[in-house]
């Protein structure tokens, strides 16, 4: 049992706190485009090409592939700080390149680069976090790196709101091209990012490696030292042996082949069918394509960057719902909650699309799927897949499901333009709604419940 009173909660929630400035950063960067959107493609005359459209919005998650592959090559050898570390410089280089382009391909390049360090964060920073994190309270602390994520899309949403000045519902093409939002204002969005990340680039100086990770290079004194500051001496002596029985267990190293092989293969299955998943029940598009969602609702530019925001905001309210129930409903109950209650309101949505409703009705559906997501699929995701992957192999292993995710990203983001066209709004929907139905199928089928555990006692239900 652990002895609750005796754990460092400010520095266990100041050292995840700054590893979570990897999500923040990784939000702002994932959203900031959508509000740009209007007015960049405006300036490198992309607006009527959907397929270079689609390349714009896209590009960054080919950055998040290279990004997350990389982290499973490297996170296991070289530790996780030194590559959140990595994260954050990408992220300052990628803000201070995209806002000064001046041609569509440079802008492409510098977006790619930031896809990088979204990639590096997306994989590190909750695996950071459920490593250093005690066991009672790790999936709220884990949950703290979808806060910053969702703190990041909301800092996004209101950058892009208070940078652009008003557009007159009369603005043609040209109007938009030749204002102050269109020549200017849409750098301004990017280059308001290099304030989190000079910041997160100076505190992960700070901050102690993965004691997990020492472990396996056998740096048991600094492990020990961590795990003391963490909770005390006594949690310091039982966690250490139980890490290093685990490791014990597991002397088979870190190979490809050892990922897809035996137990861990049902494992890795489960992890990227959850990855791929999480982008798949479609709310990603709700905030990559905001502009078209609400278009096809009647609104316009000035009222849909307003709106943005209000999806923000619902989104940051309802994680603070799933960081308050992870540890005590579960992993696998709101799993299955959130899957089931985006099928229904997708249901709705495409019928309110299909018939030709605007204003109001719409944007209170899409308010409902954006809390139903945050309370549910996109954090618990997160603590689950940081959660399941055995100490030996978690940095390789999660890699490899973080890639799943952002390859589910790239083909629904560049996708969507295609689809949308093809189907509309209402159509698109109804397809999300069944992937939903068969996410809540498979969590109900193949997911276990690890609330509370040990990450070595989930380790010994999942694999033996």
């Amino acid at each position: 049992m652990e002895l609750q009173n005796k754990f460092n909660y400010r520095y266990i929630f100041g050292i995840s706190l700054v590893s979570a400035m990897g999500g923040l950063l990784f939000g702002y960067d994932w959203v900031v485009i959508g509000g740009a959107k209007p007015f960049y493609e405006k300036f490198f005359e992309i607006a009527d090409l959907p397929r270079l459209q689609g390349w714009a919005m896209s590009c960054a998650l080919t950055g998040c592939l290279l990004g997350a592959i990389l982290s499973g090559f490297l996170s296991d050898r070289y530790g996780r700080k030194r590559l959140l570390i990595l994260a954050a410089f990408l992220f300052i280089l990628s803000a201070l390149g995209t806002g000064a382009s001046n041609h569509f391909n440079s802008f492409v390049i510098f977006r790619i680069l930031g896809g990088i360090g979204i990639g590096l964060a997306s994989n590190l920073s909750p695996m950071y976090i459920a490593e250093v994190t005690p066991a009672r309270f790790r999936g709220g602390f884990v949950s703290i790196n979808q806060l910053t994520i969702v703190i990041g899309i909301l800092a996004a949403q209101i950058v892009n709101w208070l940078i652009a000045e008003p557009v007159p519902e009369t603005a043609n093409a040209a109007d938009i091209l030749q204002s102050w939002n269109g020549q200017s204002g849409w750098r301004w969005m990017f280059w308001a990012e290099l304030v989190p990340a000079s910041l997160f680039f100076t505190l992960m100086w700070f901050v102690p490696e993965s004691p997990r990770w020492l472990a396996t290079r056998n740096k048991y004194d600094r492990v020990l030292s961590i795990l003391k500051r963490l909770g005390g001496k006594e949690y310091a002596e039982r966690e250490i042996v139980e890490i290093e029985n685990s490791l014990k267990a597991n002397t088979g190293g870190v190979s490809f082949k050892a990922l897809f092989s035996g137990g861990m293969s049902k494992v890795l299955i489960i992890g990227i069918v959850l990855a791929a998943f999480q982008q798949w029940c479609g709310i990603n598009i709700i905030f990559n394509y905001a502009e078209e969602i609400f278009s096809a609702a009647g609104y316009g530019v000035s009222d849909i960057l307003f709106n943005i925001v209000v999806t923000g905001s619902v989104n940051l309210v309802f994680t603070f719902v799933a960081i308050y129930t992870v540890d005590k409903i579960g992993r696998k109950a709101l799993m299955m909650i959130g899957s089931a209650g985006l099928a229904g309101i997708y249901a709705v949505m495409g019928a309110f699309y299909y018939f030709e409703f605007h204003g109001l009705p719409v944007l209170i559906v899409v308010l409902l799927a954006i809390a139903c997501y945050a309370m549910s699929i996109a954090p618990i995701t997160w603590v689950v897949l940081s959660e399941i992957f055995p100490n030996r192999v978690r940095g390789a292993a999660l890699a490899v499901a973080t890639v799943s995710l952002w390859a589910a990203s790239f083909i629904l983001v560049y996708t969507f333009p295609f689809l949308n066209k093809a189907l509309g709004a209402s159509g698109s929907f109804w397809i999300f709604g069944l992937v939903c139905v068969a996410g809540f199928i498979f969590i109900r089928s193949r997911l276990i419940e690890t609330k509370q555990k040990s990450l070595e006692t989930i380790e010994k239900e999942l694999i033996g």
